[in-house]
């Protein structure tokens, strides 16, 4: 039992540092917005003798929430050299120092009377979610055996989840979220990174890492003996050794490589649809709305926050079911149903706020819609998406994958927090119909053209890919040659 226990620590100390800040930090924004707005105001008026006109602090304002995305883009194109070059753990651990610069600004943000602290707080904080959102599914799908990997790897979405409740409850008036206290509010996502830093260490680096792009085969060993303790090794030493051979010679890969390699086409497409889909799926705005919604079904305003950790919630339950019976059901079947689901509720949820004013039970369905929609987002493809780069792709294309989509990730929800308040002004009640579009879109594609990859090894998934990739060269002959796979052309 002692080697389970590790590997269970091992996810625990890479979460709490790891995506927990990513859903830490999204919500904990969101308590002191009014706050944060009459600090800019008061500060800009003391600088100038001028008050701020409204729409500049809604400039302002949002300079800074965007500044959080913004980051998390820089954190995602870094992520890939620094797994390459530091390691996976070493990554993870250097990465807490932009969180610590994160809180010192934001926390004395008010006593310098500098608003500006705050926006480049937020910068900074962005920065260590991009890079942990890399790095921590890489480093723990690197760590886990094979039949578990989907569930370990999945735990990235369940800490994401508890971070963005957590967040909400620290958020709360009676907490943090009060006027005087929102600088410490801000400033309290250093805890989480400390106690990685104090944990993180003890843990071994991943044992893929080690042995495939350092080739220090002891350290390897080592490190699995201390994950899996003294269970028989040698048939995942074998299955590590046989893909340590097929990418011999080969230097880490740069994202544009990816796109000139034809054997990566399928998976390079696999990857840049769901991640895309991940933010344009309409869930983030779904917690923008939440708020409206719930004064519409009649809950009094100060009773909202309460209910709105009801969604965060809903995504933890659902994320920490879904790592249950991920490595039972498959990927797919999750991501198709999360996907078909989500796109059956936009479609109820747009007629449910198109007869608000009329019927006097629709502001309740509409708020059953909003829990159904992160129910069936949280079931598939809030965890399965984070999974899939580690398994598509080889040790020497991974990070660069996880680069491509991370900026992906962090492109559209930038795209999607800036364009949604203008996509509501100009569609109303019909906001869901781009969502709506792209959940049909991704689940067509994810049923016709994603292959499943659980309980492979990740050289059977890139030998399946391989076959799919050049199908069209129906005569080309595969045969294994000794050190690499070659495909020739007849």
């Amino acid at each position: 039992q002692l080697q389970s226990k590790i590997l269970i620590l091992t996810i625990c100390a890479t979460g709490i540092g790891g995506t927990f800040q990513y859903g830490y930090n999204i919500s904990i924004i969101n308590a002191p917005t009014s706050y944060i707005q009459t600090f800019m105001n008061k500060t800009w008026l003391e600088r100038t003798g001028v008050p701020l006109e409204s729409n500049v602090i809604l400039l302002l304002w949002s300079f800074t929430v965007s500044a959080y995305p913004l980051g998390g883009l820089t954190g995602a194109v870094v992520a890939g050299p620094m797994a390459i070059v530091l390691g996976r753990k070493m990554s993870l651990l250097l990465n807490n120092v932009f969180v610590i610069i994160a809180a010192i600004l934001s926390g004395f943000s008010r006593m310098a009377k500098s608003f500006e602290m705050i926006m480049l707080s937020r910068f900074f904080t962005g920065m260590n979610a991009g890079v942990s959102m890399n790095i921590q599914p890489m480093y723990l799908a690197e760590s886990a055996p094979k039949k578990l990997r989907g569930a370990v790897a999945l735990t990235s979405a369940s800490f994401t989840a508890l971070g963005l409740v957590l967040g909400q409850v620290v958020g709360l008036r009676e907490l943090l979220g009060g006027e005087e206290s929102w600088p410490f509010l801000l400033a309290s996502n250093v805890v989480p990174a400390l106690i990685q830093l104090t944990a993180l260490p003890w843990f071994p680096e991943s044992p893929r890492y080690l042995l495939i792009d350092r080739g220090d085969k002891e350290s390897c060993i080592a490190a699995l003996q201390k994950l899996r303790g003294n269970s028989d090794l040698s048939a995942e030493l074998e299955e590590m050794l046989a893909e340590q051979a097929a990418v011999k010679g080969q230097k880490a890969k740069n994202p544009w490589e990816l796109f000139q390699n034809p054997a990566l086409r399928w998976q390079l497409m696999s990857i840049i649809v769901l991640s895309s889909a991940m933010q344009l799926c309409g869930n983030d705005s779904m917690y923008f709305y939440a708020a409206y919604v719930f004064q519409e079904a009649g809950i009094p305003q100060d009773k909202i926050p309460y209910v709105v950790i009801g969604t965060g919630s809903c995504e933890l339950i659902t994320s920490v079911t879904c790592n249950m019976i991920i490595d039972y059901a498959g990927r797919r079947p999750l991501l198709l149903g999360g996907y078909i689901f989500m796109a059956g509720w936009a479609i109820v949820f747009m007629v449910a706020l198109s007869q608000q004013t009329q019927i006097s039970w629709m502001p309740y369905l509409s708020m059953a819609c909003i829990f159904a929609y992160i129910l069936s987002f949280g079931i598939g493809p809030a965890g399965v998406t984070g999974v899939l780069p580690t398994e598509v792709f080889d040790q020497m294309s991974r990070p660069a994958a996880y680069m491509i989509c991370g900026s992906l990730l962090w492109f559209n929800l930038f795209l999607v927090g800036t364009a949604f308040p203008f996509i509501v002004k100009s569609l109303a009640h019909f906001c869901y119909v781009p969502f709506l579009v792209v959940c049909i879109c991704t689940a067509l594609y994810v049923g016709f053209f994603l292959p499943e990859t659980k309980g492979k090894s990740f050289l059977e998934i890139s030998e399946e890919f391989k076959r799919r990739n050049f199908k069209a060269q129906t005569h080309g002959v595969f045969y294994k040659g000794p050190e690499e796979i070659k495909s020739t052309m007849l």
